[in-house]
Order: structure tokens, then C-alpha cells, then sequence
């Protein structure tokens, strides 16, 4: 059994949240045209990133005993719409688990952490969008209660759905 610690992330994690995305994200690389895995490579190393998450949202990590962060998620409070996202919706984002670390609740643990952060901060909606390459990550969003909304644009060749989680 691993010894896990959820926390706040912050500034000083940048290089491994950086490279905990890499490592979890290059198992879909050969899901993803070459074109499209580069376009997704050059958002995932570049740290500006994350740390214009880190500005504007809640980041949460999950570290193993010896300080290793195996697990991330931002909450972006509401008032931060997008193509996709109403403004009274906080929005998760990021939401990243190394996959030597998976199938050990890490996801689900983010998740619920994620809501509980929301509804402290009296949010009532919280949103995201997840990919056809992230079954099991749909899978705990929609245990948890998350709803799909509406299929959205195609990322990276990809389809998209967008959820949502009624908090009131």
C-alpha cells in the first residue's frame, strides 16, 4: 500500500506537475496523429501552462512519501468562461494521474477533492471536458455524478464531451 498525501500545489511544484502531465499524457500519443500529439506535447511542456492555472486556480496534488507528485487537478473558480464554460461554473481542469500510479483512487480522490473545494466556496456548478481516450477517467466523473451536457468541438482529432455537476 502506497502512503499518499493530498495538498495544495503550488509555484514550487512547476517542474514536476510539468512532467507528472508528460509522463501520464504520452500513453495517448499513439492514440493521436503525429500533428496532433505535438500540437498536445507543446501545451503539456510548456510551463506557462500551468502556472497561469496556478494564478488563477486551486491546484491540488497527490505526493507520494518521498515528495514524488503522482496525481494534480486545478479548480478554476467561476467567472472564468471560455468557448465551452459559463461564466457561474468553476471549472476542473487538469485533472492527471501518473499511470504507474492508476487504478489506486488517486482520480477519484482529486475529484471528490475538487467538489469539496467547490462547495466551500459556495459554487454551484462545477464543469469540465473529457475525451473518448479517458474512459476511465468518465467513468468515476459519472459514479461521482457528473452528467454529460453536449458532445463539444473535437480536440486533437479527438471527441469531446463536456460535463457538468449540479452543486446547489
Amino acid at each position: 500500500m502506497y502512503l499518499m498525501t493530498i495538498r495544495p500545489g503550488n509555484i514550487e511544484d512547476l517542474d514536476q506537475l510539468r512532467k507528472l502531465a508528460l509522463r501520464s499524457w504520452s500513453q495517448f500519443q499513439d492514440e493521436l496523429t503525429p500533428e496532433n500529439w505535438q500540437q498536445l506535447f507543446n501545451i503539456l511542456n510548456n510551463l506557462e501552462t500551468y502556472t497561469t492555472l496556478l494564478d488563477k486556480a486551486d491546484c491540488i496534488v497527490c505526493e507520494t512519501a518521498e515528495k514524488a507528485i503522482v496525481g494534480m487537478a486545478f479548480l478554476v473558480p467561476s467567472g472564468h468562461a471560455t468557448e465551452i464554460y459559463k461564466s457561474e461554473w468553476c471549472i476542473i481542469r487538469f485533472l492527471t494521474v501518473d499511470p504507474e500510479y492508476g487504478s489506486k483512487g488517486i482520480g477519484r480522490q482529486l475529484t471528490e477533492k475538487c467538489i469539496e473545494l467547490a462547495k466551500s466556496h459556495n459554487e454551484q456548478t462545477i464543469a469540465l471536458h473529457t475525451s473518448e481516450m479517458m474512459n476511465r477517467a468518465r467513468h468515476i466523473y459519472e459514479r461521482l455524478g457528473f452528467t454529460i451536457l453536449r458532445e463539444i468541438e473535437p480536440r486533437f482529432g479527438k471527441k469531446y464531451w463536456l460535463y457538468t455537476l449540479d452543486l446547489a
